[in-house]
């Protein structure tokens, strides 16, 4: 919907004494939009092209991506040291139980001979 057509609609349903508002209100808008394309003009003057500036963002995003991919592979290695540390010893205190009731039963058996 352009605004010519908010306008002449406003004017068909008898709501004509809103239209010099809303022209007003585009008057000003048509004014901030050229001050927003003044502020483009200050990219121009940085001397820097657009497909420059995309290249550094891409540059940015790959770089936050390849932090971001350590940072998991770091979190996922001390998940694994983890679980293995506690298989260690989970395993050693099964063996040293398991040794500890070898040893008690060959002591009773040792009873049973004399």
């Amino acid at each position: 919907i352009l605004p010519e057509h908010v306008i002449e609609a406003l004017q068909e349903l008898g709501f004509s004494s809103y239209v010099p508002e809303v022209e007003d209100v585009l008057s000003n808008f048509k004014t901030q939009l050229s001050h927003r394309n003044k502020g483009n003009k200050k990219l121009d003057k940085m001397g820097v092209s657009e497909e420059e500036l995309i290249r550094q963002q891409q540059a940015l995003f790959a770089e936050a991506r390849q932090q971001h991919y350590e940072y998991e592979l770091a979190q996922h290695n001390a998940a694994m040291e983890a679980a293995a540390a506690t298989a260690a010893s989970t395993h050693l205190a099964l063996k040293t139980q398991t040794s500890v009731s070898q040893s008690n039963n060959s002591a009773d058996d040792d009873d049973d001979y004399d």
